[in-house]
């Protein structure tokens, strides 16, 4: 029988425990799995979220792998005591909210439906939007929530662009990497849709400079990482006109402080960190898969690179 720490906070145990037990039992898997501090010489496995029940991995000598219960891992992935196998999650559910919250934004200012939700002056603007098929959108960024993105937007006759810090083939996606790829992905683009880890290099990847090489008026969707935007550089473009709105999910500090001027701004459009969410059932499979190929020797699904960072 292996030890199952599931160290990810004691406010998410009761989420996760009946669907991790189930897992378990459809994989044959015998497990003490359990939430309060075991021997950490007789954990096998940790379940991790930021924020959780662990600063120092150090004991945890026998431990086969460290999994995530986040997309992101910039928040663990420095931990000097961390020298463990760690893995991200990539959960089919947190995929597809993420392309539904993107798809949904993008429609939302392709169509203009702001201008006819809220409508106080009872304007009959009668004015008709392009068709998908003239709107050049981008998407910075292009992991499994890009590529997903990308091609849901794709469907619906959207040109795309993918960016990405290192040079990626994906069929039928016209791709850039790299620094000088970065200009030629963004000029033109009317819609923009961040999907970057946080990293030295992402970090501010839209700012002053950059903000000026999409289309005049192009809205920014961001469910990335907050640190992808320099926030003093998009409130300057934003009243500049230069972009149009940007519809933002993640922030650099979160919540995101009343105070704020984001709140207030009328080109912004703020939602709660609620872009993709890690669905319990589903991740615990994607987590028991990957306890289940540690047991029989296979590789680990999602493993980070941690000289990249994600």
């Amino acid at each position: 029988m292996i030890t199952i720490y599931f160290a990810a906070g004691k406010n998410r145990w009761p989420s996760y425990e009946a669907p991790l037990r189930a897992a378990l039992q459809d994989a044959g898997i015998m497990a003490d799995l359990r939430c309060d501090c075991p021997d950490p010489a007789r954990v096998d496995y940790i379940i991790f979220a930021p924020g959780g029940e662990i600063d120092d991995f150090t004991p945890f000598r026998r431990c086969k792998a460290v999994l995530n219960l986040w997309a992101g891992v910039e928040r663990i992935v420095g931990n000097p005591t961390l020298t463990q196998p760690l893995c991200r999650m990539v959960d089919p559910a947190l995929t597809a909210g993420m392309v539904e919250w993107v798809v949904g934004h993008s429609l939302r200012h392709h169509l203009g439906m702001d201008r006819h939700i809220v409508n106080p002056s009872r304007e009959w603007d009668a004015t008709c939007p392009p068709i998908a098929a003239e709107r050049p959108v981008t998407v910075l960024g292009l992991g499994a929530l890009g590529q997903a993105c990308a091609k849901a937007l794709q469907s619906l006759g959207f040109p795309l662009r993918g960016w990405s810090r290192t040079a990626k083939q994906i069929a039928g996606l016209d791709t850039y990497h790299g620094q000088d790829g970065l200009k030629a992905a963004l000029t033109g683009a009317e819609i923009i849709v961040l999907l970057l880890p946080k990293t030295a290099e992402t970090e501010n990847i839209l700012n002053k400079e950059t903000l000026a090489w999409p289309a005049r008026g192009a809205a920014i969707l961001n469910p990335g990482r907050g640190h992808l935007i320099e926030d003093a550089a998009l409130l300057a473009a934003l009243d500049a006109g230069a972009i149009g709105h940007a519809t933002l999910d993640v922030f650099r500090v979160e919540p995101l402080p009343a105070d704020h001027p984001f709140w207030s701004h009328p080109g912004v459009t703020v939602t709660p960190h609620i872009a993709a969410e890690t669905r319990p059932k589903s991740a615990s499979a994607v987590v028991v898969e990957n306890i289940r190929r540690g047991q029989v020797g296979l590789p680990l699904l999602h493993l980070v690179d941690r000289a990249r960072g994600y």
